[in-house]
């Protein structure tokens, strides 16, 4: 099977692209080569482009049977500015009926779930749950996966310096999965699946809160000493009314403080395999 995929360099793109690498021709569009080539495994075809452009998208997709799609918002936009996963998933989806290709894979996120609840209404919830709507109306058979927390956001989001950030009061338990066994995971599923749609949730063995995580986290990591800091949401609230990119942290806290995510990962467990990988092991490495 040959399977092209937009994302691949990404935080979450990249253990995808490598677990897809082993078992399949891979293809993947990128802007910046150079730096594919330093994180992509080197058997993975490069097509330079952009997914605003549809020639671009055409000349990754001809002759391609599959397409995984990982697309990531600017915290910085705006709800009018061009999003990825709505102007650019029209384009995409135009480009792969086009390429007659098989099979759709896409990355979702189970927390936006959240939408409705506790009167919280968000833009970017709202634009996640279109672009699923797109995908199951494509016309073309689809993949959607709805992982919860990634471990690889205390290398990102939550860490700044030395230093793990929290915000706010985290109520319920998040099972954190790591994206190499992300990866597994969608690696398998284009081996089970032929014509269904499929639809998983996403979720690693242990269940933290947000202040258990980073805790065990701090606790486990090894390179340097790490300090756990905490401040108030609201500061959040008010600094985002003159910053896009703090609004999005304060409401994407808020659903993760809040959303009552319930574990439903056993089936999945069956069909793609179990995660492998504690929290703990993920600091140590």
């Amino acid at each position: 099977m040959k399977i092209a995929i937009i994302g691949a360099t990404g935080m979450l793109g990249q253990p995808v692209a490598k677990e897809l690498a082993k078992a399949f021709d891979v293809t993947a569009l990128v802007r910046d080569e150079a730096k594919a080539k330093s994180v992509l495994p080197g058997s993975i075809r490069l097509v330079k482009g952009d997914l605003k452009n549809p020639a671009d998208l055409s000349a990754l997709l001809k002759g391609q049977d599959a397409l995984y799609i990982n697309l990531n918002l600017d915290r910085g936009s705006r709800k009018k500015d061009f999003q990825s996963e709505r102007e650019g998933l029209d384009i995409i989806l135009q480009a792969a009926r086009a390429a007659s290709i098989r099979r759709i894979a896409f990355i979702s996120s189970v927390v936006m779930n959240y939408q409705g609840m506790d009167g919280f209404n968000w833009w970017v919830f709202e634009l996640k749950h279109n672009a699923v709507k797109k995908i199951r109306e494509s016309g073309i058979p689809y993949t959607i996966f709805y992982p919860s927390t990634f471990m690889e956001n205390f290398e990102t989001t939550y860490r700044q310096g030395n230093k793990i950030l929290l915000a706010g009061q985290s109520l319920h338990k998040m099972y954190f999965i790591a994206g190499q066994d992300y990866g597994r995971q969608v690696a398998r599923s284009f081996q089970i699946l032929k014509d269904q749609n499929k639809e998983y949730v996403i979720q690693g063995t242990e269940g933290f809160t947000a202040g258990e995580a980073a805790e065990e986290y701090v606790r486990h990591y090894s390179k340097e000493k790490l300090v756990l800091s905490r401040a108030p949401l609201g500061l959040l609230k008010i600094l985002g009314m003159f910053s896009a990119s703090i609004d999005y942290g304060y409401h994407i806290i808020t659903a993760l403080n809040k959303y009552p995510e319930k574990f439903e990962a056993l089936p999945v467990w069956e069909e793609l395999g179990k995660p492998e990988i504690t929290l703990k092991q993920f600091a140590q490495r």
